[in-house]
């Protein structure tokens, strides 16, 4: 059984071309079910492929539900699997393939959830309750992010030439190596600056002068994503916020709060960079829910 899997895994990688990537993917899945199928196996069920049943499978997607699993992994793997014995059938492994009524979760596109105006508010002000280095250096990041709508990697990405504090922009490279500008308002050129002169100088390694890299780690290296996540969770904590909160959550409130203030969808795709204005729309859903909750408690008849 585990050699069928190898020749799927082969097939994906010199026939359909998969990346690495899709390959481990697969392979994760597939050694879940794999574990699966052999436990069957000694509880009386099946010992190669052709004898797995659709019972059976019903039975690994409960298995893996009950695991905690999101409806979009489940999505996943049950694919992976349906695209595994799909390869066997063509192969002339199995005569009959039993995922054919093998349903997948709905899964839907979650709307992303932006913080309130008032949550940005106790977030951006609470790494400046500390006069230290790195005080300034996290207001300074939770101030850009939620000025530009940049993604976290985009922002630890950032250089200090990138920032023109003159010209209150700042130049960032997107998804595809696509370059875009975005402009930034006075506070967030102010405390990005005071960051630099006051902040970024004394995280600065002495013996690594010439780290371009906007924000820095105590070490004086750049900054990483996940150190970037744990500094988020604490100022979040501190702050008092108990809405869960990820790396793209200042991202997606910078463009609720934009489009609830009026502006355009297309000024929102330029900033976040999207490619198509179809991804930069799942954020009018938001405001339209917005727009109807104003509705339903001003209205003296809602």
């Amino acid at each position: 059984m585990e050699q069928a899997v190898q020749d799927f895994l082969n097939h994906l990688t010199v026939e359909k071309g998969a990346s690495p990537h899709t390959v481990s993917a697969y392979r994760n899945d597939l050694g879940q079910l794999l574990e699966f199928t052999e436990g069957a196996h000694h509880a009386g069920g099946a010992t190669e492929w052709a004898r797995v049943s659709p019972r059976l499978l019903s039975d690994y997607v409960v298995a893996i539900q009950e695991r905690g699993y999101s409806n979009t992994t489940v999505a996943r793997k049950i694919a992976s699997v349906k695209s595994f014995f799909n390869f066997l059938l063509e192969e002339g492994e199995i005569r009959e393939d039993p995922t054919e009524n093998l349903s997948s979760p709905r899964t839907g596109r979650s709307l992303p959830k932006p913080l309130s105006e008032e949550d940005v508010q106790r977030l951006l002000e609470e790494p400046f309750k500390s006069d230290t280095p790195e005080g300034l250096r996290d207001g300074a990041m939770l101030e850009v992010l939620y000025a530009s709508g940049l993604r976290v990697s985009e922002m630890i990405n950032l250089d200090v030439r990138d920032v023109n504090i003159d010209e209150q922009y700042l130049r960032c490279m997107g998804k595809g190596s696509k370059e875009r500008i975005v402009p930034l308002y006075d506070r967030v050129v102010d405390v990005v600056q005071h960051y630099v002169t006051n902040g970024r100088s004394e995280l600065l390694a002495p013996s690594n002068r010439n780290e371009q890299a906007l924000f820095l780690n105590r070490r004086g290296d750049r900054l990483t994503r996940q150190g970037f996540w744990l500094i988020l969770k604490g100022h979040a904590s501190k702050a008092g916020i108990v809405q869960t909160i990820t790396p793209h959550t200042l991202r997606h409130s910078f463009a609720t709060h934009l489009l609830a203030g009026g502006a355009s969808l297309r000024n929102v795709q330029e900033f976040l960079g999207h490619a198509s204005i179809a991804t930069t729309q799942i954020y009018t859903h938001i405001t339209s829910e917005r727009i109807m909750e104003e509705y339903d408690r001003a209205h003296p008849r809602a």
